[in-house]
């Protein structure tokens, strides 16, 4: 599926945020010391259009100081037009980098500029025919004590979610009998029926990975995320002729719709697209329906109220992430999320265009409100 959209844009102003790091209520660690002590948003942009329509995302400086001056030019073109233009201009900085993410950013905001103007939430826009999306919850942090890991993935049971994830690599990769001692602890609180995954984060090579795997083998994981670097297409394989018995899942790090071809042919069993890292957003759309065609199961990841509305154009079983330790503080200042009952999360069909806000007052009342600038065309 491809947007094919020839409504004119022009567009009139923008407005960035730029606040002070939100803090969360404790540090995260993965395998390979990914987040830390506070979420990784560094601000938020209105962009508005010649209607009055007033687009919201989270963006970083990049976007404002290297893609605003190139819309923001007073030039009328086509959703089409404009998209294919940044596109094409990105293409010798590669497809998997952060000005083609860029490019992915615009997209999404004049898809919900174009959602706006058809009177229609962001997710009924784009062709979907229910308001929910199935989810998966995620966390685990490596500095959680294994009675917290337990008491986390418990609780997520709890409130409905089919499958939990936490993250594993202890101490730098190499304490893997701390992670198999908590893998064991969390599937015998849970029971043998509810599906636990395991988020490796790129930290192993091959035969490290192969190790984890075989001592995981009794506790019947759902899916081992990225035990390898997520470009060693060729250690996928072997790990595959190795014998890995468990689904292998990886995705998150990729940027377009191409890339997920290479891990499907290389064995992948669960595929896993990021919502705030594609280049274009019909690409997730696209992948999507690759997994349907290979017979492979697919989930995205992302922040959850962008996450939810694409999610409601998936299959039952085709679920978003609710990566709970790092979308909750965010979440806090954020007006119209989606609403999570018994592993669903329901978007709301009457607001239009992406119902995601950020709260100004509360980001100002709290003092996480660094400054606020206002740009206009240049031309």
């Amino acid at each position: 599926m491809k947007f094919n959209f020839t409504d004119p844009i022009r567009f009139t102003k923008a407005v960035y945020y730029h606040i002070h790091p939100i803090p969360l209520p404790k540090p995260f660690k993965d395998g390979t010391g990914g987040m830390g002590k506070n979420a990784p948003e560094q601000g938020f942009i209105e962009l508005y259009d010649q209607e009055g329509g007033c687009a919201h995302l989270s963006v970083g400086t990049d976007f404002v100081s290297q893609m605003l001056p190139k819309i923001l030019n007073g030039e009328t073109k086509s959703y089409n037009e404009w998209r294919t233009e940044q596109y094409w201009k990105i293409r010798n900085a590669g497809f998997q980098s952060g000005p083609a993410c860029q490019v992915g950013q615009l997209d999404l905001m004049m898809l919900d500029l174009l959602a706006q103007r058809a009177g229609k939430s962001f997710h009924r826009f784009l062709g979907a025919e229910k308001d929910w999306a199935a989810a998966y919850k995620g966390g685990g942090s490596l500095l959680l004590s294994d009675e917290e890991l337990v008491e986390d993935m418990c609780r997520y049971a709890s409130e409905g979610y089919k499958t939990v994830k936490f993250k594993v690599g202890s101490d730098n990769g190499t304490n893997m009998e701390k992670d198999i001692r908590r893998l064991e602890k969390v599937r015998a609180a849970l029971g043998p029926d509810m599906g636990i995954a395991v988020d490796c984060n790129q930290r192993w090579e091959v035969e490290d990975a192969y190790r984890f795997a075989k001592l995981a083998e009794p506790y019947n994981l759902e899916w081992l995320e990225e035990p390898i670097h997520s470009n060693d297409f060729n250690g996928i394989k072997r790990l595959k002729e190795m014998g890995v018995k468990q689904p292998l899942a990886f995705g998150e790090s990729m940027r377009i719709s191409y890339m997920y071809e290479i891990y499907i042919e290389k064995g992948v069993d669960h595929i896993q697209p990021s919502v705030g890292r594609q280049t274009r957003m019909d690409d997730l759309l696209t992948i999507r329906d690759m997994c349907r065609a290979a017979g492979v199961t697919f989930s995205s990841g992302g922040r959850i109220y962008l996450n939810a509305n694409f999610g409601c154009l998936y299959g039952p079983d085709e679920r978003i992430e609710y990566h709970a330790p790092i979308t909750d503080p965010v979440g806090e200042y954020t007006l119209f999320q989606p609403v999570a009952k018994d592993g669903r999360f329901w978007c709301d069909p009457d607001v239009k265009g992406i119902p995601q806000r950020m709260n100004i007052e509360k980001l100002e009342k709290d003092g996480l409100l660094e400054s606020r600038k206002v740009f206009y065309p240049t031309a």
